[in-house]
């Protein structure tokens, strides 16, 4: 084999490696169009887990108020402490009534409330000398942005019970967009949208034995109120265990 055959040759063989280990023009076009086809479905997926967060994110932040709400008047009616008249000041008393129903004016409150009850939720502290003892009312207020729908519902807090004069009420907002809230009261037998233990020609003198909250929200009418029953345990004021005790042991000691 002469020199410029050998180089010929080598030269071919070159050629013919170089063709093995390259990509064909049809090659490249299904690897770019399959790599399109992956980064769409890619892309899709994570604008697609985008909008989930965001739709999750506005689910929540939409339910905290509420769930906030509901945690408050629970634990204000399941404090619920049992009315009393005795008279530690004159017109005051350290533990007032439970009233319940529309057109309730309470003191200190401008506007109808839903709800008045003293409750043991007061959070005790060496800067207030008051006792855990508070009254909380619970009242629809006109909201201060008139473009918004509803209205707003406030849980207003009067810390001291026995004030020198007008008592001090703090108001903090629960919930903005109500069209209407109901408390509805359980006797053992029936709901009464009516209770009031201060009036004294009320049947009822004592705390009841549930509350049902009923919550309509502005503008959702396709959806229900939001109810909770909360039942109340509390020791009833009366002296019907006392009397039939002392018969009890009348009777005993006649024997």
């Amino acid at each position: 084999m002469t020199d410029r055959e050998y180089r010929m040759d080598c030269h071919s063989t070159s050629v013919i490696r170089y063709s093995r280990h390259g990509f064909t023009l049809i090659e490249m076009i299904l690897a770019i169009g399959i790599a399109s086809i992956v980064l769409i479905v890619v892309n899709a997926a994570f604008f697609a887990a985008l909008r989930l967060r965001d739709d999750t994110v506005a689910m929540v932040e939409e339910a905290a108020p509420v769930d906030a709400a509901v945690t408050f008047i629970k634990r204000d009616l399941q404090c619920a402490v049992t009315p009393t008249n005795s008279a530690l000041v004159s017109g005051a008393v350290l533990s007032g009534g439970f009233r319940a129903g529309n057109g309730i004016n309470s003191v200190g409150e401008n506007d109808p409330v839903a709800v008045e009850l003293f409750t043991a939720t007061g959070a005790l502290s060496d800067k207030a000398p008051w006792s855990e003892i508070q009254r909380v009312t619970y009242e629809l207020k006109m909201p201060a942005d008139s473009s918004g729908l509803g209205r707003d519902l406030y849980r207003s807090v009067t810390r001291n019970l026995l004030p020198l004069s007008t008592p001090e009420v703090t108001d903090q907002l629960m919930l903005s967009g109500v069209q209407s809230v109901k408390f509805s009261c359980y006797d053992g037998a029936q709901w009464s949208d009516v209770w009031d233990t201060t009036d004294p020609t009320s049947i009822y003198t004592n705390l009841p034995l549930a509350v049902k909250v009923d919550i309509q929200m502005a503008g959702r009418s396709d959806s229900g109120p939001i109810e909770i029953v909360v039942p109340i345990d509390t020791q009833s004021r009366t002296n019907t265990v006392l009397a039939s005790a002392s018969s009890t042991s009348s009777s005993t000691g006649g024997n």
